[in-house]
């Protein structure tokens, strides 16, 4: 329930506009798919990399947590629309006088780009690139278990099995991550003396997900995109415990990366040609592409409230996309 009231309606908005650049050739239709899907891509590689800490403390040896917390990545208006011409399309271009600013799936909710294929002077040629849907965030979910392990050290888990959600598709996601209490280590017993709790932290997830689509006017049944995010980061933590209030700083770096491929059999618009006289070519497979899609600094503010097993969380980050990730949590012992 969680993961469907996350992603997919923003997925399968994605699912809906996206057939629309399946013409002319297929590495235009992937140029335009990558453009279109950019801000899809980059917050849900920024909402993995989010919620894996909340203190620099670590649980004592066999404490553990289960937490549930959701982020919301903020699209910058920079990556809400994008330029046609800039993407080196060779079968098709923007019409004559047609503007060729175009909204990304989180831009505006307006016709993108009218596009013609190029050899095809007549309206049958033309057509227009997706709406955007004027969502200006991307939404993404974590469900994490942490255990304490000695030597001031906590390992969490990040575990979904294989989620069929019919006609919205199949989503699975992994990750692992450490978090190692500093001062302990160095100074020993006289660590009390220090009023901060100072940790370092470690985390990789991956998330696969698997789209239906149904391309055309009598679609092929396999037609589907299979899309693949990595997320890695590191941080530098450092927390106080009031009582039952914890408030925490942290500092660090985080990638993401990701992949995407067309897979099935998709007929394409294309010119009228001696080999081509129905304007329309099959292709199977059409294109893959892959992209880096976060590389930078991160720094956050946030806290964490516990009530006996009961805990509550609550961050901002300030990134390429700012996010704010919060949720809940259930666990015994610190």
């Amino acid at each position: 329930m969680l993961l469907s009231a996350f992603l997919l309606p923003l997925t399968s908005m994605a699912q809906d506009q996206v057939g629309g650049v399946f013409k002319g050739a297929p590495e235009d239709a992937a140029k335009l798919t990558q453009a279109y899907l950019s801000p899809l891509f980059t917050g849900l590689g920024t909402g993995i990399n989010s919620g894996w800490f909340n203190s620099a403390k670590a649980k004592k040896t066999l404490r553990f947590e289960l937490r549930l917390s959701g982020t919301l990545a903020f699209v910058p208006n920079s990556d809400k629309s994008f330029d046609v011409n800039t993407l080196g399309l060779k079968s098709m271009a923007p019409a004559p006088g047609a503007n060729p600013m175009s909204p990304t799936l989180a831009g505006e909710d307006r016709t993108g780009t009218n596009m013609r294929l190029n050899g095809v002077t007549n309206a049958n040629g033309d057509f227009n690139l997706p709406n955007g849907v004027d969502v200006p965030f991307v939404p993404a979910p974590q469900l994490q278990l942490t255990v304490g392990l000695p030597q001031h050290i906590d390992v969490s888990l990040r575990y979904v099995p294989s989620i069929d959600f019919k006609n919205y598709g199949k989503l699975n996601m992994f990750g692992a991550g450490a978090k190692v209490e500093i001062l302990p280590l160095i100074l020993g017993k006289s660590e009390k003396l220090v009023p901060v709790d100072v940790a370092v932290a470690l985390g990789f997830t991956q998330l696969n997900y698997n789209l239906p689509l149904e391309v055309g006017s009598n679609p092929n049944p396999n037609q589907e995109l299979k899309a693949k995010v990595k997320g890695l980061s590191a941080d530098a933590i450092v927390s106080k415990t009031l009582a039952v209030f914890t408030p925490f700083v942290s500092l660090g770096f985080q990638k993401s990366k990701s992949s995407l491929e067309a897979l099935g059999t998709y007929q394409f618009d294309v010119p009228i040609t001696p080999t081509t006289p129905t304007g329309k070519q099959t292709f199977n497979n059409p294109f893959a592409f892959s992209q880096n899609d976060v590389s930078g600094i991160r720094a956050s503010l946030g806290f964490q409230l516990q009530l006996a097993f009961f805990r509550l969380y609550a961050s901002y980050t300030q990134a390429k996309y700012g996010y704010a990730n919060a949720g809940i949590g259930f666990g015994f012992g610190k």
